[in-house]
């Protein structure tokens, strides 16, 4: 369901819209996808971020297990 909002915008970008803008297309179809684009980018960089800080925690772990694996692989410059 759609809800009508009021919100001002400088005019310089409101004029690089309408440029940009085809012309049958809405000015508010366009903010909403912009405005849903950038919640998308918010929630994609928070997810990131707790995947990182997850990472971050493990790391001296993950390392000396894969320092353990390499040791078992063999060395292409020994014969």
């Amino acid at each position: 369901m759609k809800e009508k909002a009021s919100i001002t915008i400088e005019r310089s970008v409101l004029a690089e819209l309408k440029r940009r803008l085809p012309e049958q297309s809405s000015r508010s179809a366009a903010i909403e996808t912009a405005l849903r684009d950038w919640l998308i980018r918010l929630d994609r960089e928070e997810r990131d971020s707790r995947d990182i800080a997850i990472i971050n925690r493990h790391a001296a772990e993950l390392n000396a297990e894969m320092e353990d694996v390499l040791e078992y692989q063999a060395d292409p410059f020994q014969e």
